[in-house]
């Protein structure tokens, strides 16, 4: 008897083991910004890549999820050389501002402090351990000792970053030799905590993105939604993979908007790791675009984003596309395919779950229109006022 007791305690602890394992090493990505193309060298944009050399740059990151460790995904996705990393150094930022005493960590990649990123290639760093809370900010210090080229950045940052004069200010205060709004050298920030919650991926346009919203505030829908669940005792991961100017059926009319959502899935959707639900809002600048696309063809690009994002067992679930009425690029044959994709988005039953942005934004006396109060000014993005109303009109049920 006492040896089948035994046995059968071996056995139950085999089939426990990996259950254990996998708590104990999950994975969420808590804050994300998609990598995108930079501009072509000569060319002027209003969004400026920046360059460095021998210089360091700070950026501070607004997490959705707390951890007891995390890990940061650099990347060299763009570059057309390696990328030398020559320090790197993490820490925490509490509410006045400033570095939370005894949060401040080096960042090691293989157990070395430096490391090189080959060309078109991410690099993910080894586990620091720091015990982030939900919604914290985290400050990331990164010193590039060479030329770095031109860099794969996510061109609307809205946290606020700093360049320094020459050399490695990683953990040196220093007066900044250039401000910046993009994320640089950076696309996530994965945390690894016990506890079990949903991991949302936004993925999307400059509407997601968070265009226009007030920079350093995190004002995005995301944020927002975020910040909800974390209210509500929800343990969820946000990460926001939107690109301004992203469009579903085909490339970015410039670089920095992107490749396509659906040459850019796999990517920024499939490899975050710990993944469990799926928010689409994206179409509108298809639909913007000559010629435009037919809301049958729009549809199908949404069924292709439905079909890959099943197979690896994300739940999906897609937003009903903003009234545009008073943009630059607005046309009664888009506005009749938005009308139509958003039926087949409230309508349709492949997907998990929807989302009526329209629903929440538009003008009832004019429901091809956003709401004047929630708008930017531009009739196509909304302003802080109307990205919160876009948070608060996502129903939490939808991530049990």
């Amino acid at each position: 008897m006492t040896k089948t007791i035994a046995a059968l305690l071996f056995l139950a602890g085999l089939m426990l083991a990996p259950a254990t394992q996998a708590a104990e090493t999950g994975w969420r990505t808590s804050w994300a910004a998609s990598p995108e193309p930079p501009m072509p060298l000569g060319v002027k944009f209003p969004v400026a890549t920046p360059t460095l050399n021998n210089q360091t740059l700070v950026q501070v990151m607004h997490l959705s999820t707390g951890g007891r460790a995390l890990r940061l995904r650099l990347t060299n996705e763009y570059g057309a050389k390696p990328l030398a990393i020559g320090h790197a150094r993490v820490a925490l930022i509490g509410a006045d501002g400033q570095v939370v005493a005894d949060s401040a960590h080096d960042v090691t990649f293989g157990g070395s402090k430096t490391a090189v990123i080959p060309p078109h290639a991410p690099l993910v760093s080894d586990p620091v351990e720091i015990g982030a809370q939900p919604l914290s900010d985290l400050q990331i210090s990164l010193y590039l000792p060479g030329d770095a080229g031109q860099c794969t950045c996510h061109a609307i940052g809205l946290g606020g970053g700093a360049i320094s004069p020459a050399g490695d200010f990683t953990d040196t205060p220093f007066t900044p030799a250039q401000k910046i709004d993009s994320w640089v050298y950076i696309s996530a920030v994965e945390v690894q905590s016990t506890v079990r919650g949903p991991s949302i991926i936004a993925f999307g346009d400059s509407i997601t993105d968070g265009y226009l919203s007030t920079s350093g505030t995190n004002r995005r829908w995301p944020d927002r939604l975020a910040e909800r669940l974390a209210k509500a005792g929800v343990q969820a991961a946000v990460a926001n993979a939107g690109i301004g100017g992203n469009r579903v059926l085909s490339d970015g009319v410039i670089s920095i908007f992107g490749e396509s959502a659906l040459t850019r899935f796999d990517r920024d959707v499939v490899s975050m790791p710990g993944a469990t639900h799926l928010v689409v809002l994206e179409g509108i600048n298809d639909l913007g675009g000559k010629p435009t696309p037919s809301a049958e063809a729009l549809i199908a690009g949404y069924r292709q984003i439905l079909a890959r994002a099943h197979a690896h067992g994300l739940k999906v679930i897609f937003a009903t596309l903003l009234p545009y009425k008073g943009a630059a690029y607005f046309r009664e044959d888009g506005e009749a395919a938005r009308l139509a994709a958003n039926a087949w988005i409230r309508s349709n039953h492949e997907a998990d779950g929807v989302i009526d942005f329209d629903a929440a934004m538009r003008d009832p006396a004019d429901p091809a229109r956003m709401k004047k109060d929630l708008q930017s000014g531009d009739w196509l993005h909304p302003n802080d006022a109307g990205y919160r109303t876009m948070g608060d009109a996502v129903e939490l049920k939808l991530f049990r």
